[in-house]
């Protein structure tokens, strides 16, 4: 039987969810990648990025808050620029932020192995038996769900004020000498890199039907979950600068800004880097089992995946969910993921904000140039993806739509929730 998700989310489980879905993967490992290639750059990137995710924050929340259901995106372009936009929107999400997950298993694997001192064979288990795990809570349902993001955000947030305290009060090393520094034409590549860590906040436009008051919660939820991200990423990145005494190539390795500094301070990173990255990995698994649901409503994925238990949790859509995040956690290529992560949610936010320029008057709570400046930076931003990435982008999209065309039954009637 097919029937409506639970309203068990108000303002401050919302912004929890946006937090734990953006202080991961993203703080504790893209900073130090963007850093790698683009050198002090990533001083600038870090809060421009947040700048442009903010324009496309602000469409996703004035569409959720119009259209509270399950889906985000995928939803939204459906009912504003047609059944295939919408379907592209989807596929993409679900391509984009799995691989999303699957970087977060990586990284989080790459962390705890540093911690206990275990070799490369050992980090990919760890990533296999941490996505496991997560799937078995989020089929638990978004009550349990919501509990453990509580925690895990309060040990995220605890770890970076460490690291950012300490960071400040070591002395840089001495002795280093600095490499030719990044010319400027590695920023906008750094700031797209960094985009992706900042989107966590579209988890709460996704998870719209299981917010309570959605029109008032969703949009100062993403408020709220931006400006302390973007605060708290460009400190990161500012005290990573000063820690490593300029030389960005040692925060990119396995455990970038826990080897900035000494023990126990060290170790207390990593730990809050684990619990981050187990944060994320649940977000992502919370709000691509969503997806999955809405795409089986509308009959582009089995009818199965829309099937919601009594315990308010769609387990089908769970657990194919968690399947296909294992299967990409098996790459183990931190860089790879992100990147193709990184192309697949530009286009994706592009249909976002396409969405929200259609909104009626009424529906619209932000300028509509903020709409075109989320689209224009999106679409700005995705030529600088290595070309391989777009290739491969492409063909997944290409594999998308024929996925529809093979298998929908042409159905755009909407099992509406109840």
């Amino acid at each position: 039987m097919v029937t409506g998700l639970r309203r068990d989310l108000g303002l401050s489980g919302a912004v929890v969810t946006g937090l734990g879905s953006i202080l991961g993967t993203g703080v504790f490992v893209s900073i130090a990648v963007a850093a790698g290639f683009a050198g002090r750059w990533v001083l600038v990137a870090a809060p421009v990025a947040g700048v442009v995710a903010t324009f496309n924050g602000l469409s996703s929340a004035q569409l959720a808050a119009a259209h509270p259901v399950a889906g985000g995106t995928y939803e939204y372009g459906y009912r504003f620029l047609g059944p295939w936009t919408g379907f592209a929107a989807g596929w993409l999400f679900l391509v984009a932020k799995t691989a999303s997950a699957a970087t977060a298993a990586v990284g989080l694997a790459g962390y705890a192995a540093a911690l206990v001192g275990l070799g490369t064979d050992a980090r990919r288990w760890l990533a296999v038996g941490a996505v496991a795990a997560i799937t078995a809570l989020v089929v638990a349902g978004i009550k349990r769900t919501a509990a453990a993001n509580a925690l895990l955000v309060g040990f995220t947030v605890s770890a970076l004020v460490v690291f950012l305290i300490v960071g400040l009060s070591e002395s840089p090393p001495a002795g280093i000498r600095l490499g030719q520094p990044a010319p400027v034409s590695t920023l906008p590549a750094a700031i797209a890199f960094l985009f992706v860590a900042y989107t966590g906040y579209g988890r709460i436009a996704t998870l719209g039907e299981e917010v309570r008051d959605p029109q008032r919660t969703i949009p100062r939820a993403v408020i709220t979950t931006l400006a302390v991200s973007a605060l708290l990423y460009t400190s990161v990145a500012a005290v990573g600068w000063y820690a490593s005494g300029g030389v960005w190539e040692v925060l990119d390795d396995g455990a970038p800004l826990a080897n900035l500094l000494g023990d126990p301070w060290a170790r207390l990173v990593e730990i809050g880097a684990v619990l981050a990255m187990l944060g994320v990995l649940l977000n992502l698994v919370l709000g691509l089992s969503r997806v999955w649901l809405a795409m089986g409503r509308r009959g582009d994925m089995p009818r199965t995946l829309a099937v919601v238990d009594h315990r308010g949790s769609p387990t089908a859509a769970v657990i194919v969910t968690g399947a296909f995040v294992l299967f990409g956690a098996l790459v183990d290529d931190v860089r790879m993921t992100w990147s193709f992560s990184a192309f697949a949610v530009l286009l994706y936010y592009a249909v976002t904000n396409l969405a929200a320029l259609r909104l009626p008057p009424e529906a619209r709570r932000f300028p509509r140039w903020m709409a075109w400046a989320g689209l224009a930076s999106c679409l700005f931003l995705s030529f600088f993806v290595p070309l391989g990435v777009w290739l491969t982008g492409v063909a997944v999209i290409a594999v998308g739509l024929l996925w529809r065309f093979a298998y929908s039954r042409r159905d755009t009637q909407t099992l509406s929730p109840t």
